[in-house]
């Protein structure tokens, strides 16, 4: 767990704020008006609230903006007692969202885990959700050809192709129980950032300060094996169609880095623009798993014409 104070030679200037609701140590940040409009922001793997550094302040300027670090990343704690599957993850960003904060009105923003976690809260809570915007992600809404297009996705991809073969081998935990030192080749060669001047001393550490031992690792290590190594006692349950349909009824975008190597974009539009066939999907053609890190700036524009025109 990254210390509360640490700031990363000052790129992370946000103040820690802390819940239980979930029965560990959760740090979030909540920064803009109390009143209004709220945007949330969700992380994957292996990152934390330090993907959205750039977004956050440039929106809190009129929105009240809420980032959550998943249990076992950023300065959230890592505890021994729990499987780290995504229902877990669901569970935990509800007790904050809902049981702790009792937001509403919510844009969710989501990447990478960020979209199937974001997606099983907003499939509990349809009415608390106002639109949604995917960046590099999957929302998975139990729609026909969803499975085949994913499975398609964990064919292909460099990320997953790297996983199930080193699952196969025995070295997935290993590779990943290292995160502290792997964490930096994880994200520029296996998902693919296509800025490497990104890449500062204070970047490095920002991304591999949580990963100080093997136990630290549970949550980094738990999301791909969720999905090269699926345990078949614990099935997806399937989404209510009323909640399905509820969600398909808002606001929805989809801003795609091309040259995502994790989430391949030949796999991600098509499942997006199934769900939601009227909605817009922006291609970023040089920018790769993720947006935030490669075109900011672009990033930051969409969400804000998003905002203003849904």
């Amino acid at each position: 767990m990254i210390p509360e104070q640490e700031t990363f030679d000052g790129t992370w200037p946000y103040p820690a704020r802390y819940t239980e609701a979930a029965g560990f140590r959760q740090h979030y940040v909540d920064e803009g008006p109390r009143t209004g409009p709220v945007i949330v922001l969700l992380h994957g793997e292996p990152t934390w609230g330090y993907l959205w550094r750039h977004l956050i302040g440039p929106l809190s300027r009129a929105q009240r903006v809420v980032v959550p670090d998943h249990m076992g990343f950023g300065k959230s704690a890592t505890p021994a007692d729990r499987t780290y599957l995504a229902g877990e993850h669901i569970a935990n960003l509800e007790a904050l969202l809902v049981g702790e904060l009792d937001l509403d009105r919510i844009t969710l923003v989501l990447h990478d885990w960020g979209g199937p976690i974001g997606t099983g809260f907003a499939l509990r809570h349809p009415g608390r959700i106002e639109r949604i915007v995917a960046t590099n992600t999957v929302l998975p809404l139990g729609l026909p050809g969803y499975d085949d297009l994913m499975a398609g996705n964990l064919a292909d991809s460099s990320w997953f192709r790297w996983a199930r073969a080193a699952h196969a081998e025995g070295t997935l935990e290993e590779v990943l129980g290292n995160a502290g030192n792997t964490v930096t080749h994880l994200m520029l060669a296996l998902q693919t950032i296509t800025r490497p001047e990104v890449v500062t001393p204070a970047w490095i550490r920002a991304y591999s300060a949580h990963f100080t031992s093997r136990a630290e690792c549970r949550g980094v290590i738990r999301f791909p094996q969720q999905l090269v190594a699926p345990a078949p006692d614990d099935p997806d349950p399937a989404p209510e169609p009323d909640a399905v349909a509820a969600l398909r009824a808002k606001p929805a975008i989809l801003v795609e880095g091309m040259r995502d190597t994790a989430l391949l974009p030949r796999y991600v539009i098509p499942a997006f623009r199934a769900a939601f066939p009227q909605a817009p999907v922006v291609e970023l053609p040089g920018v790769g798993h993720f947006p935030q890190e490669d075109a900011p700036e672009t990033l930051l524009a969409l969400i804000e014409l998003f905002l203003a025109t849904t």
